[in-house]
């Protein structure tokens, strides 16, 4: 096989270098290599938390954590949720099970009551590790709404008849709640033996095992959850940073969640594999906060969403803080406008900001714009192939279509994910017999390797960076009552990039307003998914084969509203 980033043949398939090995560290094995390597250097810095730790420190914390968790009983291959913000405990939580094996399963901070039953159940949770609330969530109320047993259940024995599997529910903070377990006590001094057992657990994992789940949102309906080995997300983080030409001296400012592979993977990991800092500026993305943490913490990279940057560039404080330090970060998520792009090069002092573009499923990142790539390469295109990744861009037939023509992108090498959870044929669907992962993107690649993503196969809507997939949400509308068909489609938006947009056809007789179902979504699905703008109509329009066509659904829209 070629290994290069520029097509060959004229063919719309080209392969990564290959001349720096894949590391075959586990998670574990990677933070501790670098805690010997730098141990009085900063490792992460809470900065609304005012806590702020070394290398030694982070690791003899992990080790901490990873020795109550296995006093707890939980062990190799079992699953593990967190449902929470950015905060030190979700750090912890991510390096602690990965030393003993456990199969970290996150869990977005925006999920509701069903959302959160459905991951829990899906994947077999045996423990849960929640914050109290965040935002407008309150996570315990929710909770014991979802367990009603936890009341007269004794701490770490939840005996769920909704969610047999899950035993424990280890909360954040003080207080003490009803049959849950308090984070606080597993960092407590434990037996001897069982820092013998976190010891000893860490250099017997294998690099090929499982080690976390994500749930990404599907068009055939609820969330999957793609199933990511260490060997995935250690060499994804190591190449996404050596992109940006991180060394120990860099420091990096983490806005983007920890639950999404931006946070924990590109970002966490990438500080992790480098020596370099983590700097987090807040529980959940704020503008102001931001700008604070990388001026105040000299940071000199940055990773967000491009709404992320507007809102920082417009905030009515930003000329009070020096950006100085800023060199390099990515913005990834959704396109990015050129104006935008301009202006965090020269009023953020980002001259090195790359764009980079993958999916959860792809550990996440396959293609990455370089520090000196130009301008226009960087707004028009999501960079050339990533080390050790191949990808192709086929038409229908499956055949691989010339450089410039527009198909289908599949992506082939180490970063494929291992599969869907407990969805063999699922994962069937999106990764054939020959490892090739097909993504459902459209894409095309010009004689320079670099790669244009066109549009989508599938009807996914990316609302702020977040990939919303109509599906799953159409079949949580047909739950209400008196609705005969619903689709859900996304419209444009300044803010946000599209927000969701959802046409209802009632059954006879039936009465329906908007007000009714914004509050049928309300603290059931996460805030991204309701709807923002609700239409009732007649009929829906088909193709003569019966499938509702969207594109004319969205083009009406467009029109009616002046978008």
């Amino acid at each position: 096989m070629n290994h290069t980033r520029i097509p060959v043949n004229n063919q719309s398939q080209v392969s990564g270098d290959t001349h720096v090995a894949l590391s075959t560290h586990t998670v574990s094995g990677l933070l501790s290599e670098t805690a010997s390597r730098f141990p009085d250097r900063e490792a992460a810095i809470f900065f609304e938390h005012n806590e702020r730790w070394s290398y030694r420190e982070f690791d003899e914390r992990v080790d901490q954590l990873a020795a109550g968790l296995s006093k707890l009983g939980l062990q190799c291959g079992d699953r593990l949720g967190i449902w929470a913000p950015n905060c030190p405990e979700w750090l912890l939580t991510q390096f602690a099970t990965a030393r003993l094996g456990i199969i970290l399963v996150n869990i977005n901070p925006a999920y509701r009551l069903n959302e959160l039953s459905f991951a829990l159940e899906k994947v077999g949770c045996r423990a849960l590790i929640t914050a109290e609330q965040f935002k407008t969530s309150n996570y315990l109320g929710m909770l014991n709404e979802l367990l009603p047993e936890l009341q007269t259940s004794v701490a770490g024995h939840v005996n769920s008849k909704r969610l047999p599997a899950l035993e424990m529910i280890i909360k954040m903070g003080d207080s003490a709640s009803a049959g849950m377990l308090n984070f606080k006590d597993l960092l407590k001094n434990p037996a001897g033996n069982y820092y013998t057992r976190a010891d000893y657990v860490a250099p017997e994992l294998d690099c090929h095992d499982a080690i976390n789940i994500q749930f990404t949102s599907g068009t055939t309906g609820m969330p999957k959850g793609a199933t990511l080995t260490h060997h995935n997300i250690v060499n994804n983080a190591r190449h996404v940073v050596a992109t940006m030409h991180f060394t120990e001296h860099d420091r990096l400012c983490i806005p983007v969640p920890f639950y999404h592979c931006f946070g924990m993977v590109m970002g966490t990991l990438g500080c992790v594999s480098t020596g370099s800092t983590m700097v987090i500026p807040s529980e959940g993305f704020d503008p102001l906060s931001t700008l604070k943490a990388v001026s105040t913490e000299r940071c000199t990279a940055l990773y967000a969403v491009p709404t992320m940057f507007v809102a920082m560039l417009e905030n009515t404080a930003f000329d009070q803080f020096n950006l100085r330090t800023l060199r390099t970060g990515i913005m990834a998520g959704a396109p990015c406008p050129v104006e935008v792009m301009r202006r965090v090069q020269s009023s953020m002092h980002m001259s090195e900001v790359t764009i980079a573009y993958g999916m959860t499923e792809t550990s996440p990142v396959s293609f990455q714009s370089a520090v000196d790539d130009p301008l226009e390469k960087r707004v028009s295109s999501v960079g050339r192939i990533h080390p050790h990744v191949t990808v192709k861009i086929i038409n229908e037939a499956g055949d691989i279509v010339p450089v410039g023509e527009q198909g289908e992108l599949c992506t082939q090498g180490y970063s494929v994910m291992q599969g869907y959870w407990a969805e063999e044929l699922q994962t069937r669907d999106s990764i054939d017999n020959d490892g090739w992962m097909h993504t459902g993107d459209l894409a095309t690649l010009d004689a320079d390797g670099y790669c244009k993503i066109t549009g989508r196969l599938k009807d996914v809507i990316i609302r702020g960076g977040e990939n919303v997939y109509p599906k799953e949400i159409e079949d949580y509308l047909y739950l209400i009552p008196g609705v005969a068909q619903v689709q859900v489609f996304g419209l444009p938006d300044e803010r946000y990039g599209e927000v969701v947009c959802a046409w209802f056809v009632l059954q006879e007789g039936a009465v329906l307003s908007a007000s009714d179902v914004t509050d049928f979504c309300k603290n059931q699905i996460a805030h991204q998914k309701v709807p923002t703008v609700i239409e009732f109509v007649d009929v829906l329009p088909m193709t003569v084969t019966g499938k509702p066509q969207k594109f004319i659904m969205r083009d009406t829209m467009i029109e009616k509203l002046g978008l």
